[in-house]
């Protein structure tokens, strides 16, 4: 595993901050999941093209209302799922583990990812940056996702990241990392298939997980702690979501869902990303937070 030691420089602050790409070369270019057709894409290219930065740009204004900050990868031509930056890497109190990437149309993204970092690195917005050992496979934060609550990390395996994986992530971060097994083509990333929510909620596509994943989640999460999302929901990606504080941004969802965020404390923010589905990606998959600490960051900073 590849190390740089460097003195943390990140200061305590409220603001989220969140990495992103603007999608100048967006599209569905080849196909590494059920939710992706170049043939269709290609059949309505222009339109789409135009309805993606659009679609796109709302998103980021929604994140600049809510308070967010944001920092750019650079788009490059050739590389149309660069704009999915929560495939970038995993990121906790300053530290990166960058992205191994499982296809070869996905690996070009490595390079450019790591080069964005070294940037954030040198404007102090993470510490350190690191590399994973050469024979494991983990699409960053799109198969690890924080749970702040729980103080640990979900991790998927299977279609895109390696189980393997699971011990570096925990010794990196110093925090509990489950490796939970995804099963459903669909939900190919954690990230499709699970959120956690700032209240300690975590939303659920079941039918994504295996058994033995369903009976982990079901040991960390209370039952009125977690919310099962039915197939319409699933389907429209509700579960790629990003939280600021008590919103929710998400694609689309369905009025039973809404009505159970909005019982439990929670602001919906829908910003339709229909282009992006196209691709099997949604608001949580265009955004990686940048700023999330661990609950030992936390106790440092307030000291």
């Amino acid at each position: 595993m590849t190390h740089d030691v460097a003195t943390s420089r990140i200061a305590p602050h409220t603001l989220p901050r969140f990495l992103m790409c603007r999608p100048q070369h967006f599209a569905v270019a080849y196909s590494i999941n059920p939710w992706m057709d170049p043939k269709s894409w290609a059949h309505d290219d222009a339109a789409l093209t135009i309805e993606s930065r659009k679609e796109w740009t709302r998103l980021h204004r929604t994140l600049l209302h809510l308070g967010a900050q944001v920092e750019f990868v650079t788009a490059a031509p050739g590389l149309p799922d660069l704009v999915f930056t929560a495939n970038a890497a995993v990121v906790l109190d300053g530290t990166v583990l960058l992205a191994r990437f499982r296809h070869g149309e996905r690996r070009a993204e490595e390079p450019h990812y790591e080069a964005a970092f070294r940037k954030l690195q040198a404007h102090g917005h993470v510490d350190t940056v690191h590399k994973l050992p050469e024979s494991i496979t983990l699409e960053g934060a799109g198969d690890c996702v924080f749970d702040a609550t729980r103080r640990l990390f979900w991790m998927g395996y299977g279609p895109r990241s390696d189980a393997t994986a699971r011990a570096p992530v925990a010794d990196m971060f110093g925090v509990d990392t489950f490796a939970l097994e995804l099963v459903d083509p669909r939900f190919y990333h954690m990230d499709t298939a699970l959120v956690p929510l700032p209240g300690g909620e975590v939303m659920i596509v079941p039918e994504a997980f295996s058994a033995d994943g369903r009976k982990l989640i079901c040991e960390r999460v209370d039952p009125d702690k977690r919310i099962e999302l039915g197939l319409e929901d699933s389907v429209r990606l509700a579960a790629n979501a990003v939280s600021i504080d008590r919103t929710v941004v998400l694609s689309g969802a369905s009025a039973n869902l809404r009505a159970r965020l909005y019982e439990r404390g929670y602001n919906v923010v829908a910003s339709p990303l229909g282009t992006f589905l196209r691709s099997g990606g949604s608001a949580f998959c265009l955004t990686l937070r940048l700023d999330r600490q661990s609950e030992t960051r936390r106790s440092q900073n307030a000291a």
